[in-house]
């Protein structure tokens, strides 16, 4: 399996519209990662995320994750992710949005 490592973002392309991500999801990093995701998601109608790689999460990670899943609507793709941090699972619970991450909203 080939991996591409795009820039400094942690970004990991494992083709066929999977991706790894193995980086902090924080106030810091989530602008660049949001930049780059946006090239790198293009070319797909389904994504998948595997978030096990994940280091330090706050709630701008959690911020990240709900606009991928807006602009993957509004571009007629799917996004999924696996793995999602406990810290981000967490913030999404207390904020209620926790079925959108899930794709729970989308069942029933």
């Amino acid at each position: 399996m080939r991996r591409k490592d795009h820039g400094n973002t942690g970004l990991e392309d494992l083709g066929d519209g999977r991706f790894a991500l193995n980086a902090d999801l924080t106030f810091e990093t989530v602008t660049s990662m949001l930049d780059e995701s946006e090239r790198m998601f293009a070319a797909h109608e389904q994504i998948s995320v595997d978030m096990s790689g994940v280091r330090q999460a706050d709630s701008a990670g959690l911020a990240l994750l709900i606009e991928w899943l807006s602009r993957a609507r509004n571009a007629g793709r799917r996004i999924e992710y696996a793995n999602i941090p406990a810290q981000i699972a967490a913030v999404a619970r207390i904020s209620e949005v926790e079925a959108l991450l899930t794709g729970d909203s989308e069942r029933g």
